[in-house]
């Protein structure tokens, strides 16, 4: 996801400098060998990285951004991470006069290729309008759903349904199938009818072509549960279906799926 994301500042016209923990060059931008090197005269610095403990090595760790962060600069955080550890590091980050922005993305691959994600927004609401053309050059909308942490507290939300709906797919499928219903028949019917969503109308093509190229790997996706039942538990609330759906995907793992796209959970649900 950054590696579109920051294509698309530099076609927008803006001067990009790159880091990568696996180092990669980018047309247009100059590379960094580290967060530091990176961020350093930067007015904005954006991470995209895997899971909390990135983007707390990223920040704090030994050349990270902290150790250059001065008042005036704004982070602005787009992964998909805890919402407590999010607030932790906003703390951090203003206690060197700088702001804090989480801003997770959906949208997938293609959305960030095509400059078409929809950003989830936490963060002062004058930090967030000054982000606009920024925010612009990437995206098709922004929202901003309150202050720090309230991005990242959607997102794992929104992720939740989408594992949520595809998994009441992917057993769709299994049943039906036993029952000898054609699973493009199925899928058709599911296009026809109120039970038709965005994740089904996304993933429907891949499933039926058994194409597990990952759009949104399956690690991240199991990632990001154990980030929902985290939550859940500090809150001292239950995700009874969540909990179940942990376990497909945790089989998903032994089959060898790790790095396919989450979609292929469907075979595992065909197997269980």
């Amino acid at each position: 996801m950054g590696r579109p994301m920051a294509a698309n500042l530099v076609k927008a016209g803006h001067d990009v400098t790159v880091w990568n923990r696996t180092p990669k060059s980018l047309e247009g931008a100059r590379t960094a060998a580290t967060p530091a090197e990176a961020a350093k005269n930067a007015d904005v610095v954006w991470m995209c990285v895997a899971d909390t403990k990135a983007v707390e090595s990223v920040l704090f760790g030994p050349n990270g951004v902290a150790e250059v962060l001065r008042p005036g600069v704004t982070v602005i955080d787009s992964s998909t991470i805890a919402p407590l550890a999010t607030r932790d590091f906003a703390a951090r980050v203003r206690a060197k006069g700088a702001e804090f922005v989480d801003a997770p993305v959906t949208g997938s691959k293609i959305g960030a290729e095509n400059a078409q994600l929809l950003f989830i927004v936490g963060g002062p609401e004058k930090a967030v309008a000054a982000l606009d053309p920024l925010f612009k050059a990437l995206g098709k909308k922004v929202i901003r759903v309150g202050e720090t942490s309230a991005g990242e507290s959607a997102k794992i939300g929104m992720n939740l349904m989408i594992a949520s709906i595809f998994e009441g797919f992917a057993e769709a499928l299994a049943l039906t199938g036993k029952l000898g219903v054609p699973p493009e028949k199925l899928v058709e019917l599911i296009e026809s009818s109120m039970i038709r969503s965005g994740v089904t109308d996304y993933k429907a093509s891949f499933v039926l072509n058994h194409d597990w190229s990952p759009n949104f790997p399956l690690r991240l996706m199991l990632k990001d549960i154990h980030l929902m039942l985290d939550a859940a538990r500090h809150e001292k609330l239950k995700l009874p279906a969540l909990e179940e759906i942990e376990k497909v995907y945790q089989k998903a793992v032994a089959e060898g799926h790790t790095n396919d796209d989450f979609a292929a959970t469907v075979e595992t649900v065909r197997n269980l």
